[in-house]
């Protein structure tokens, strides 16, 4: 038997497209997060919707229904840490009718008040099998979260795991790219600072880390720094301190 009205069925293909449009026009993740918050909002009408992204063992706010600028992409759990940290764990959906407090697995953020609400439904989010993120609905009184809305929760949920997956592995090439490309640099700049103290490398690289440390600058903005000085002097042999 058919569950949806013609006009619900109607919503939830305009929202999964609205959706589905935002991923195939590769607009940024927070633009799709926020569309996963609307939907999860508007067809399970709850009180607040969390999204939270898998980052580096870590899971990170992403998205929040309500206003909560002081939290949203510092908050951090652990993989096992509260109810959500049990479902990154286990990849398994948690439903709690009332008093979700009181169950063992939940843990207090003293800077969201919607831990004081009654009813918690919260699913996992996941590419292939691999958990990427988890979505957190809540009630302030007690709800009994039917099939139908831990169904569609868990589609939305299948829907943009990919998506997540994919800016996660970008983010982390990004990051190689740009650790390479700062290795690339100290080395160059270690063979001028040898030159111009004439001094081997090793001593050189000693030098720019001392440098790094006492100026409370990277060693890529202390490879900058000489590499522009050598650049404005003159590649003739001198020598000086930074």
């Amino acid at each position: 038997m058919n569950v949806y009205s013609a006009s619900e069925q109607h919503q939830y293909i305009e929202v999964l497209h609205r959706i589905g449009e935002r991923i195939a026009a590769a607009d940024p993740l927070s633009t799709v997060l926020k569309l996963v918050v609307e939907f999860a909002s508007s067809v399970v009408k709850c009180d607040s919707c969390f999204v939270y992204v898998l980052e580096e063992n870590e899971l990170i706010l992403r998205a929040s229904q309500n206003p909560h600028a002081e939290v949203v992409d510092r908050l951090k759990l652990r993989m096992g840490q509260g109810i959500t940290g049990w479902v990154a764990e286990h990849k398994k959906p948690v439903v709690i009718a009332s008093h979700a407090a009181l169950d063992p697995r939940f843990q207090t953020f003293h800077e969201l008040p919607e831990d004081r609400f009654e009813a918690f439904l919260s699913v996992p989010i996941l590419c292939r099998d691999k958990l990427v993120g988890v979505i957190n609905l809540q009630h302030r009184e007690p709800h009994v979260h039917s099939q139908r809305e831990i169904h569609l929760i868990s589609t939305i949920g299948f829907l943009v795991g990919p998506e997540i997956e994919l800016a996660r592995m970008e983010t982390e090439s990004t990051k190689f790219s740009e650790l390479a490309a700062a290795r690339q640099l100290v080395e160059k700049a270690q063979g001028v600072l040898a030159r111009i103290l004439q001094i081997n490398e090793e001593d050189a690289y000693l030098v720019m880390q001392k440098e790094s440390r006492q100026r409370r600058k990277s060693m890529k903005e202390i490879a900058e720094a000489i590499l522009l000085a050598d650049e404005i002097t003159g590649p003739q042999d001198r020598q000086g301190t930074l």
